[in-house]
């Protein structure tokens, strides 16, 4: 069986992140497997890997990638509200044809991910479906079913019909949201790929939906490589990253962008306000990777050590492993891969109970769940993680949690199934 997978990017962000070590988790399991990839990093295009295909391959062949994504942001930029919403709605007006690229010809099986920024139009869309080849499509936020948003927030349109979409500088009746939810419907009316939701909330969220609630769904949850992220002596981790050591108690928060009002920074530097008011004897330092500006440690009553962008994967997995605790106060999310690095590095998490969160933490096991927004609550987590009377077993509980839900093997083999079930069900 030839699988391509269909990802944007590679190894940036979350969803990219993931498609590639699904990718590469079927090729240890001897899986034909391709990953084919809109826009490159060309950093990562100068360090081939096996099996991943860039669709943008030479220079000019870049530039034309990279003007896709500019005609996507400006042809969205008369509509959008404001910047802060700029890359938060997809139109999918502009995207690459793929019905002719050797690795679509030859795939018994398409498995999109995150497709957009430029990558795949509606219409590209269309094309792949008009192929016949079985789809699946791992859905790593809620744009599948939206009117154009990638998350709804507050908002429930998508569960009738978008309209007055809060993401457009003038919301209507028969808005952009509005014209992008009829061509869905259109579409989807034609051809059904079977969605694959990470976690059981994004699921739910599915068949809630006006679009998809009646498409066929399997929800499977996305997988790491246990080999690299797993637990390492505290003193190297230190060593890695050049940390001193330290008697305080280490807190890690990391995110893409820190400044990212939907991972909850904020919220985390009102608890730790709170920790530091309610424990004066507690020696706590926050480290934190990722981009963003830095004035926002000001806020924070203990040392912040900023560990910057971190691009290499035994970096990351030092982070994991310096830390006492991992903080992801998210207000919304699928299932952050942050909470499966840490769980698989045994390190225990503290997060508010959204998204696909409470699917990843066993509370008392392997961290606390705090009730979203309620920084109290996220500061009684952090006491209780810390002053555990036997951190060791939250440590081993951590461990053995990621290694029975997100194993490659596990995750491998319940997408074989799947593959498997559609083509019986196509051949006869």
């Amino acid at each position: 069986m030839n699988v391509v997978h269909l990802s944007t990017y590679h190894l940036s962000g979350g969803a990219g992140v993931a498609a590639t070590r699904l990718h590469r988790a079927m090729l240890a399991q001897g899986v034909a497997s391709t990953l084919l990839v809109g826009i490159p990093n060309r950093l990562e295009r100068h360090q081939p890997e096996e099996g991943v295909v860039y669709l943008a391959n030479n220079f000019l062949a870049e530039q034309t990638a990279f003007g896709r994504f500019v005609a996507e942001r400006l042809y969205f930029l008369p509509y959008e509200r404001s910047a802060a919403v700029r890359f938060g709605f997809s139109p999918a007006a502009f995207g690459a044809n793929l019905t002719f690229h050797p690795a679509i010809q030859q795939a018994d099986v398409l498995h999109l991910h995150w497709i957009n920024f430029g990558f795949l139009s509606l219409s590209g869309l269309q094309a792949l479906f008009d192929l016949g080849k079985p789809v699946f499509w791992t859905i790593h936020d809620q744009w599948a079913f939206t009117g154009g948003c990638h998350y709804s927030r507050t908002c429930s349109h998508y569960q009738t019909h978008c309209h007055r979409c809060p993401y457009l500088k003038k919301p209507g009746e028969h808005d952009l949201s509005y014209r992008l939810f009829e061509r869905k419907k259109q579409l989807f009316a034609q051809h059904m790929p079977h969605f694959v939701p990470p976690s059981q909330w994004l699921g739910d969220d599915l068949r809630r939906s006006t679009l998809l609630r009646n498409a066929p769904m399997t929800v499977i949850p996305n997988t790491i490589d246990q080999a690299l992220f797993c637990p390492v002596d505290r003193a190297d981790a230190n060593a890695r990253l050049d940390l001193p050591a330290t008697n305080a108690m280490r807190l890690l928060f990391g995110s893409a962008n820190v400044t990212d009002e939907r991972k909850g920074f904020r919220f985390l530097a009102d608890a730790l306000q709170r920790v530091h008011q309610n424990n004066p004897d507690l020696a706590i330092e926050l480290l934190v990777f990722g981009k963003g500006k830095t004035y926002l440690f000001n806020e924070i009553p203990y040392t912040v050590r900023h560990l910057g962008v971190l691009r290499e994967a035994d970096d990351i997995v030092a982070a994991y492993n310096a830390a006492d605790a991992l903080i992801v106060p998210s207000l919304e999310d699928n299932l952050p891969n942050t909470i499966m690095e840490a769980l698989a590095c045994s390190t225990p998490v503290v997060g508010f109970r959204t998204g696909g969160i409470p699917e990843m933490i066993e509370p008392g096991r392997t961290g606390y769940l705090a009730d979203v927004g309620n920084t109290a609550d996220l500061a009684d987590g952090i006491i209780q993680l810390l002053r555990h009377p036997n951190p060791a077993t939250l440590r081993h509980n951590a461990r053995h949690f990621a290694e029975t839900h997100y194993g490659e093997r596990v995750v491998v083999s319940q997408h074989l199934q799947l593959y498997q079930l559609l083509n019986d069900r196509m051949i006869e």
